[in-house]
C-alpha cells in the first residue's frame, strides 16, 4: 500500500548529528545575514557535517567548525549524502 521513499534534501535543521550534506541553497531574505553566511564560507556546493544540533547547530565546513542559530539552520537547505 505504501510506496517506499527517502528524503534526499531538507533544511539543515533536520539533519542529525553525524549526518552530512551538500548545501543547495539558502532561503535568507535579509541581505546582511546572507552576507555573514557567505563570509563564513556557507555557500551552495559546500560539504558540511552536523556536529551538534541544539541549542546551536554546529557544523563542520571543510576544516572549520561553525555555529549557526536554529533560525539560520532552518533557512539553509542541503542535499543529504548517503554513505
Amino acid at each position: 500500500m505504501f510506496t517506499p521513499f527517502s528524503v534526499t534534501g531538507c533544511s539543515l535543521e533536520l539533519l542529525r548529528v553525524g549526518e552530512q550534506g551538500i548545501i543547495t541553497f539558502c532561503k535568507i531574505e535579509d541581505e546582511t545575514n546572507l552576507k555573514k553566511l557567505i563570509s563564513k564560507g556557507i555557500t551552495p556546493g559546500k560539504y558540511i557535517t552536523v556536529q551538534q544540533g541544539f541549542p546551536l547547530v554546529i557544523i563542520k565546513l571543510e576544516n572549520t567548525s561553525l555555529s549557526v542559530d536554529i533560525e539560520t539552520a532552518r533557512a539553509i537547505y542541503v542535499r543529504i549524502i548517503n554513505h
